[in-house]
């Protein structure tokens, strides 16, 4: 079969002149195959390998090119990298490779084309096309790999238990692979996915959160995180999520599964953002559920105080998996501890003043933070479904029309300290800050509008009230 089609970008042409020039093979190899015959859109990496020395040929393709682009080689690995036309090209070497157990590192060795194709994580992966002039284009697929892309399976090229145990992050990869491609895992692989799951410890949390992040990007992540959790990888990994799975009973009165329902959401908020950070919110707004969680004989289950809970668990969750503590979790953090309050709203009245307070406190995140509670709506009752979406709707016109008039996102007071202390003729104190809390809930509550002048005289008032006498 060949696909010459395939090799349009000029690289191609490039690589096939250099790889002659010194006298090896190469060969285009994995994700670019794999997504040209699963039309997946433009390339924008490619994996090339050369039956010989892999940087040399790096160093040989960039003199080739007009641009002649600057090689990055790393060492470590054997492998060289460049950039030409918005895609990278990186290079290496064909090569066997042999593990001990406590590393994902191999022991390296050259090879031929079919060990480095042996040593290829799935057979969807391990198509390559030959660069070479007489064979240009023509597939070399040893395992299968196309009937695999027809029938959508994840399957190893060599006995699953060893492809997993010498790279447990396979195991990520496979998952990871099945959720954005909606493919399935073979049986067997699955089977071995579980029994090495274990392994998984000795991966780093780094690179076990880019594969996460991968699936959570995926358009329906739940398929990523029932395979984590049906092959005991999510115990490892998020333990957190794990506790939410379960019902319990008392007196014939029962709580949902959080943890199917949380899955649930984070479905729903992919159909409507791609915000990396917004999906890892709704996979973590319910966290804290499992510690709040109490029966009481009056009203039944209850999670009181789950989002503060959860907003801590984010953090510690975050620090962990060495994820950035910057205001990435911070972000997340605020949307799990604001996950309930547009729900209270919408359940309730939306007055203006308690959706002043909800754009106050939520600031340029009001609207992904109503994306996030509309999203947590899973009820099955059409009835209700469609009462919450009308009563959420309200509540963003709400948001609209409270905005325009009273201007309270990421609300600066219209009457500063430096200004109270001036007029009062006293030094930084107590009295500065209640006068100030004062203005913000005559704000808030709507006593006053968010102007200058009416804060003013509010300023004086509370002033006076507080015994303070106006410096003349």
């Amino acid at each position: 079969m060949n696909y010459k089609q395939a090799l349009q970008y000029p690289i191609f042409k490039t690589i096939t002149k250099s790889a002659q020039e010194l006298g090896i093979d190469s060969y285009v190899i994995g994700g670019f195959v794999r997504d040209y015959i699963l039309k997946r859109g433009t390339a924008k990496d490619i994996d090339v390998v050369a039956v010989g020395d892999g940087i040399k040929l790096a160093k040989q393709v960039a003199k080739n090119l007009p641009t002649q682009p600057k090689v990055q080689i790393f060492k470590t690995y054997g492998t060289a990298m460049l950039r030409f036309d918005a895609i990278e090209i990186e290079f290496v070497g064909a090569r066997k490779e042999s593990y001990n157990e406590n590393s994902r590192n191999p022991e390296v060795e050259n090879g031929t084309l079919e060990d480095d194709q042996n040593r290829r994580d799935f057979t969807i992966n391990a198509l390559a096309l030959d660069l070479s002039e007489t064979n240009f284009g023509n597939l070399l697929d040893p395992f299968d790999g196309i009937q695999d892309l027809k029938n959508k399976i994840i399957r190893t090229p060599l006995n699953p238990d060893i492809t997993y145990s010498d790279d447990p992050l396979r195991m990520m990869r496979a998952i990871r692979f099945a959720s954005q491609l909606h493919f399935t895992i073979e049986k067997e692989s699955l089977d071995a996915i579980t029994r090495n799951n274990e392994r998984i410890k000795i991966i780093t949390n780094e690179r076990i959160v880019v594969e996460l992040n991968k699936i959570l990007e995926s358009k329906q992540p739940s398929i990523g995180f029932l395979l984590l959790e049906k092959t005991g990888l999510l115990n490892h990994i998020l333990p957190e999520l794990i506790a939410l799975k379960g019902i319990d009973e008392v007196e014939g009165q029962r709580h949902k599964d959080n943890f199917y329902h949380t899955l649930e959401v984070v479905d729903n908020i992919a159909k409507n953002t791609e915000n990396l950070w917004l999906r890892w919110a709704a996979l973590l707004h319910d966290i804290g559920k499992a510690r709040t969680k109490k029966f009481n004989k009056k009203v039944g289950w209850t999670f009181h105080g789950h989002e503060l809970e959860g907003s801590k668990m984010a953090y510690r969750l975050f620090k962990r998996l060495k994820m950035p503590l910057n205001d990435k979790m911070k972000f997340v953090q605020k949307m799990v501890f604001m996950s309930s309050r547009p729900i209270v709203l919408a359940n309730e009245e939306a007055t203006d003043s308690a959706v002043r307070r909800l754009v106050f406190d939520a600031g340029d995140y009001v609207d992904d933070l109503m994306t996030l509670c509309e999203a947590d709506i899973t009820t099955k009752n059409p009835k209700k479904f469609s009462k919450y979406h009308d009563n959420f709707r309200i509540v963003r016109e709400k948001i609209i029309e409270v905005e325009a008039r009273d201007h309270v996102r990421n609300f600066q007071p219209p009457i500063s300290g430096e200004e109270i202390m001036k007029t009062f003729n006293i030094q930084p104190s107590r009295e500065i800050g209640l006068i100030k809390d004062a203005i913000k809930e005559a704000i808030l509550e709507g006593v006053i509008p968010n102007e200058y002048q009416a804060a003013y005289q509010l300023m004086l008032k509370e002033g006076e009230q507080l015994g303070l006498t106006i410096n003349n």
